[in-house]
């Protein structure tokens, strides 16, 4: 009987040594580290479907670190801006009086440790005065790119890209059909 007692307890201290082994092994490791990267495409894209979409953005707290740096990329002035949830909630609510109700599809997400690069697609209405253009009504598409850095499971930074060109040229087009 004891020494039935003393083979299990061999052998799962053998086991035990094993799974330690597997858990450091790099196939393991980089298992680990895919299912870190999933968490935070996962958050960037609730996010993205809660908050920026327009559903919820006082939900943006969820998502967002208290001080955020969002560099506006763009060739002639780039700047960065600091946005808490709050103004970045506020932000959205101005997207929705311009546009109302605007459909928002997430059309690529990639993720790589703490980044997360996401393009969309925006599609409202021109409710509002945009750059001197009077409101038409008519369908407005935005396509846009932020890039996501991620701590702590919240938003800290982001890099953002806007299709000025072809947004303008939306709103071009509509002035000359009035």
């Amino acid at each position: 009987m004891i020494h039935l007692l003393l083979f299990f307890l061999i052998l799962q201290h053998t086991i035990t040594g094993m799974l330690g082994l597997i858990n450091e092994s790099p196939i393991m490791q980089q298992t680990i580290h895919l299912n870190k990267t999933k968490s935070s495409e996962q958050l960037v894209r609730e996010f993205l479907l809660t908050v920026r979409s327009g559903k919820n953005p006082e939900k943006a707290n969820e998502y967002m670190a208290e001080k955020v740096l969002a560099h506006q990329m763009n060739a002639e002035n780039p700047q960065t801006v600091e946005r808490t949830p709050q103004n970045y909630a506020a932000h959205v609510q101005e997207f929705l009086q311009m546009y109302g109700q605007f459909e928002f599809e997430i059309t690529e997400i990639i993720a790589q440790d703490a980044k997360v690069y996401a393009r969309w697609r925006q599609t409202g209405k021109h409710l509002t005065e945009i750059d001197g253009y009077a409101p038409t009504g008519l369908p407005l598409i935005e396509v846009a790119s932020a890039v996501y850095r991620l701590e702590n499971g919240k938003i800290v930074e982001y890099w953002i890209q806007l299709d000025r060109a072809g947004f303008d040229k939306q709103l071009q087009k509509q002035a000359a059909k009035r």
